[in-house]
């Protein structure tokens, strides 16, 4: 489906208006041919929207009443003009603009794979419960998920947002909203966690596994994860186990980091779009930097192994990036990229990224663990990083766009 709508000044409420819709078999010049025909009688345009769905065209134009008696004439055109092109038309006189709409706008997206009509019934139903109004349904993708986006407004953005989030969980989709407005394309600053959400990997286990201590690692690493340890202690107690490994190793593990799928192509269409990406990590700065560099980057930052006489010793130097560390490293790359808080993005998995997902304008958990799902602004259950973009409003076609370009 592809949309546009454009609308001209106010028309006072009480001048008499006509809605002339035009729909069929889409081709060119259908657009232009009605206007040309209109164009014959004088009238203003107060709003136009149009929508072709598989080859099928839906285009409404609101004009101004033409001059006294040549309104009869003018439908008679346009019917006779909708025949010749193969097409119906449809003609509602009435007064003046659309009806205005109901203060608090949001953007709702919603990711289905796939979205089935129950899913799509109840979150529009919801909306209406909510006291909302439909404006208009935009697609912004069909693969690898299907994305659509609902532009809504007579409800303020966090009791609807509270309200669709309960339902995604049970009814298998993702769903994200936000409030409208320009920002939407304004600058804006992404910032991810690395370990399972920009990679598929734990750099630590990677670690672990040239130490033989893998398991041990995983146990500690998994309850941390889940809030049950505090990520600092857990953190030193891992790193305690790779105490004595070759400095070599940290080449290898580079060399076996896995990206997530789509991880490149959200990070390049971002870039094209002129947002500045960085990430922060629990892990470390042997390997965040590498990512950094690999990836063009803007910021990253993360604990660093200590390395003296060529071998790991089992400590980490300098400040622990931890929870609160996250937040703390978000708001300074948001103040070095001159962005306000509102506009930042933050992307995680873990219990250790709700600081950074709650500060954030927009926080994403990422195939998150429950805790974190249930805390974040939006959840994204696929294994694809780059649909993150349809929670910006960003296209498959500018995704597509964007891979054609060699940006990182």
């Amino acid at each position: 489906m592809s949309a546009s709508q454009t609308s001209s000044s106010d028309v006072p409420a009480d001048v008499p208006t006509l809605l002339v819709k035009i729909f069929g078999k889409d081709r060119p010049g259908i657009t232009a041919g009605l206007f040309d025909t209109l164009a014959a009688y004088s009238v203003d345009v107060v709003d136009i929207e149009q929508v072709v769905t598989r080859g099928r065209m839906v285009l409404c134009a609101l004009v101004t009443e033409p001059p006294p008696g040549l309104e009869g004439d003018l439908r008679a055109t346009v019917h006779s003009w909708a025949e010749s092109m193969k097409m119906q038309a449809e003609i509602i006189s009435g007064l003046g603009d659309n009806r205005p709409r109901g203060l608090g706008r949001s953007l709702v997206t919603v990711l289905g794979h796939p979205l089935t009509a129950e899913a799509t019934a109840a979150i529009a139903a919801r909306i209406t419960k909510t006291g909302g109004n439909i404006d208009r349904i935009f697609r912004l993708a069909k693969y690898p998920v299907t994305a659509v986006e609902f532009a809504v407004s007579g409800v303020e953005t966090e009791p609807l947002r509270t309200a669709l989030v309960t339902d995604a969980a049970r009814l298998g989709i993702d769903v994200a909203v936000v409030a409208a407005g320009l920002y939407r394309r304004a600058q804006r600053l992404v910032v991810m966690d690395v370990d399972s959400t920009l990679i598929q990997d734990e750099v630590i286990e990677l670690f672990a596994g040239h130490a033989g201590c893998e398991d041990k690692v995983a146990e500690v690493t998994a309850a941390a994860m889940r809030g049950e340890l505090d990520f600092e202690q857990s953190l030193h107690a891992r790193v305690a186990l790779l105490e004595g490994l070759d400095a070599s190793v940290v080449d290898k593990v580079r060399s076996e980091v896995r990206l997530t799928p789509g991880a490149r192509t959200l990070i390049r269409t971002l870039k094209r779009l002129g947002y500045q990406v960085g990430v922060v990590s629990g892990g470390f700065t042997q390997v965040t930097d590498d990512l950094k560099e690999r990836l063009g980057l803007d910021f990253a930052h993360a604990n660093t192994l200590e390395i003296v006489d060529g071998k790991l010793t089992g400590k980490v130097t300098g400040e622990i990036v931890d929870r609160a560390g996250k937040a703390r490293l978000l708001r300074r790359f948001a103040a070095e990229a001159g962005v306000p808080l509102s506009q930042t993005v933050a992307i995680g998995d873990g219990a250790n990224d709700l600081d950074m997902l709650n500060a954030a304008g927009l926080g994403v958990a990422f195939n998150a663990k429950p805790v974190v799902r249930e805390a974040a602004h939006a959840a994204v259950n696929f294994p694809f990083l780059d649909t993150v973009l349809y929670l910006l409003g960003v296209t498959r076609e500018e995704v597509e766009a964007a891979d054609t370009l060699d940006i990182v």
